[in-house]
């Protein structure tokens, strides 16, 4: 017997986690990495078709925050001053309590692209989405397929 799709396994993010450099960011609301890949054009004679290699990748992301400090000033704002290369280690992690495990990965190499130092208006909870990049990834935890 083929088993159905059980919607409880869903997994919500509101039981999402960022950890940067080891330490909880309880105001992030949301996070997202992606890799984007870059390919070579592959010549080849009897098809019209453009054929691609795989030549490189980027990896980027953001991260949501309400407006509750000042982290991110504090963790960029000297360093940049001083020409300084800030460089950070980002764990996501997902762990859903009704759905089939926790799925949790490492961001290396994180460089954040954008320190914003002001941005607020009136009668509205103050957010702030951090743009950055990295170099590598590794699953520490998966949610296996049924």
């Amino acid at each position: 017997m083929r088993k159905g799709y059980d919607a409880r396994k869903a997994i919500n993010g509101t039981f999402g986690e960022v950890w940067l450099e080891g330490e909880l960011v309880r105001e992030a609301t949301g996070l997202k990495a992606e890799i984007s890949l870059d390919f070579l054009d592959v010549p080849m004679c009897g098809t019209l078709s453009k054929h691609k290699k795989v030549s490189g990748s980027n990896g980027n992301g953001s991260i949501t925050m309400t407006k509750t400090n000042s982290r991110m000033a504090i963790k960029l704002s000297d360093m940049i001053k001083k020409g300084k290369t800030p460089v950070f280690t980002i764990i996501s992690k997902l762990d859903d309590p009704d759905a089939e495990g926790a799925e949790r990965v490492v961001l290396k190499d994180c460089q954040f692209s954008t320190l914003t130092l002001a941005d607020w208006t009136a009668n509205q909870i103050g957010t702030i989405t951090q743009n950055f990049t990295f170099t590598d990834w590794d699953y520490l935890d998966i949610i296996q397929p049924e």
